[in-house]
């Protein structure tokens, strides 16, 4: 290919190099130029144009990009037309993605012009999510260069899509005393969550006390699973330990203990009756990303882990950044998880609504109050939800009937908000973390809690998360109950602003948008918010 400016009289079938504006057209970047292309030229005074002059065997930039990408083309792969030099290739079902570093690296070298990126190694992607794209950087490459591409490819695939299959999972949960059912519930929860892209599910749980004999027993009866899943109370830290001895006794081996890759070190890969069976690291109770994950993504796509695989996955395997940890294996129980409760903020007087409660609007015909409660309810990864009561206490109770919350009461809500924001967190000493939630913002949706939730350490930089609209701080916010001295020292009306102010290096903040910005404290706010009155809730 010959590149370089070129005399407008000696252009016709060049590639443009550059897009031209024109009078009567546009001349697009890559066009090859026609005799009518140049008298449009010559018309608006161009006499020299920067293009690109094929030489014998080159091909031009959409015909090279779409020749690799349909030689890249496999099962549940689908290759788009190419445009501008490039080609994208995408999912067609939801999967894990495989490619080879050593082809894609070889096909990378065969000339500087042809690149081909792709998704990372072991990456889960949704039907449509684009896996790959091929781009040719020149207008133009020799056409020995692509040939040599797809000599490759016919000898190698670059990359291939093993799809999901749906897997039946059974459950186990050992519980010691002082485990709390509500982390069992919500580790059963966060499980569901993870199997629900491939399609599988949970078709049975058991709870057993934390010892060999009451696990091993359960491991031994038949079932209808084809993967086991073991969360134990207690960390496993030997092959002696409860949930691999367990395993052992029931006829099953032990294939793997450990994994380089935190959070998630404490994994256990086994098997029992022909089916595997994974010892859950204490860190697979939360939603986050961990190792547990990177293996379970495997057995659910058919792709086998071996130990040695295991032990390859220590390159990546540093996941997050821990701002403040633990000591060693203190985090790694059923508890260690932090636990966040919400306490929804409810007591106030609506002083700027000018005379009826706000709490008790109706949105839907459902009061405004019984929503919001319904919300924080509705929040996957929430322990407890109190909602904290003063002014109207008994029809702001009677429209909660029938929700399964616990009642705070507040007698000196007339002292400001901050009364109301003490006598939740004093309720709230099991928990680590409190999200303080106001009764009225009504485009708050259990995502934003369960969103703001995840962001939560406990300590460090994360024990206070604050949610923003546009970059604004607003509400709500979870604050560590490491603060609660400083949250019993606010007085008036004011909420946990000076506690956050105070604490800068803590702050984590979470944009949601305007779910965040948005309370109905004036009659415009809730008409805007499409809230009313109905005689029965009006004062």
């Amino acid at each position: 290919m010959i590149f370089g400016r070129v005399p407008v009289d000696e252009a016709e079938g060049a590639i443009l190099a550059h897009s031209r504006s024109l009078p009567d057209r546009r001349l697009k970047k890559g066009a090859r130029l026609a005799a009518e292309d140049l008298a449009a030229l010559r018309s608006a005074g161009v006499t020299e144009i920067v293009a690109a002059r094929l030489d014998p065997g080159d091909l031009a930039e959409d015909a090279a990009a779409a020749a690799i990408g349909e030689a890249l083309r496999a099962a549940c792969i689908r290759v788009a037309e190419a445009a501008t030099g490039r080609c994208n290739l995408y999912a067609e079902t939801a999967g894990l993605f495989l490619p080879d570093r050593g082809v894609v690296d070889a096909l990378n070298a065969i000339d500087p012009g042809i690149t081909l990126a792709t998704l990372d190694e072991y990456e889960p992607v949704e039907a449509g999510r684009m896996v790959a794209t091929v781009k040719i950087i020149p207008l133009a490459v020799a056409g020995a260069a692509v040939e040599a591409a797809l000599a490759l490819l016919r000898e190698a695939p670059a990359f291939r899509l093993a799809p999901w299959r749906p897997r039946r999972v059974a459950l186990i949960q050992t519980e010691l005393p002082g485990v709390k059912p509500s982390v069992l519930d919500k580790t059963r929860r966060a499980t569901e969550a993870r199997l629900a892209p491939s399609g599988s599910h949970i078709v049975s749980e058991q709870r057993c006390r934390h010892d060999t004999e009451a696990l091993g027993a359960l491991l031994a009866e038949p079932g209808d699973a084809d993967l086991t899943l073991v969360f134990g109370a207690s960390a496993v830290i030997d092959r002696g330990d409860v949930i691999p001895a367990a395993i052992e006794a029931a006829g099953g081996t032990v294939e793997h203990l450990g994994m380089p890759v935190d959070p998630g070190n404490l994994l256990l890969l086994g098997r029992l009756g022909g089916q595997p069976v994974l010892g859950a690291p204490g860190c697979a109770r939360s939603p986050k990303e961990n190792g547990f994950d990177w293996v379970l993504q495997r057995i659910l796509a058919d792709v086998p882990v071996t130990a040695a695989d295991i032990r390859r996955m220590g390159v990546g395997g540093l996941l997050m950044e821990i701002a403040s940890r633990p000591q060693p294996r203190e985090a790694d129980t059923a508890a260690a998880e932090p636990v966040v409760d919400i306490i929804v903020l409810a007591a106030g007087r609506s002083s700027r609504m000018g005379g009826p409660n706000k709490l008790l609007a109706t949105f839907g015909g459902v009061p405004l109050i019984r929503r919001s409660v319904e919300t924080a309810l509705a929040a996957r990864n929430a322990g407890m939800v109190r909602v904290v009561v003063g002014h109207m206490h008994e029809a702001i109770e009677a429209a909660l009937a029938g929700l399964p919350v616990e009642i705070v009461a507040n007698p000196d809500f007339e002292a400001g908000l901050s009364t109301s924001l003490k006598a939740g967190f004093a309720a709230s000493t099991a928990a680590d973390g409190v999200l303080v939630m106001l009764a009225d913002q009504p485009l708050l949706g259990a995502a934003d809690l369960d969103r703001l939730i995840a962001a939560f350490t406990g300590e460090g930089k994360g024990a206070i998360v604050a949610a923003t609209d546009r970059g604004r701080r607003r509400n709500p916010v979870i604050l560590s109950t490491g603060f609660a001295d400083a949250i019993a020292g606010l007085a008036g009306d004011v909420g946990a602003a000076p506690v956050i102010a105070s604490h800068p290096e803590a702050l984590t903040e979470i944009e949601i948008g305007a779910a965040a910005g948005t309370d109905v404290d004036t009659p415009a706010a809730l008409a805007a918010a499409g809230g009313t009155f109905t005689p029965a809730f009006a004062k």
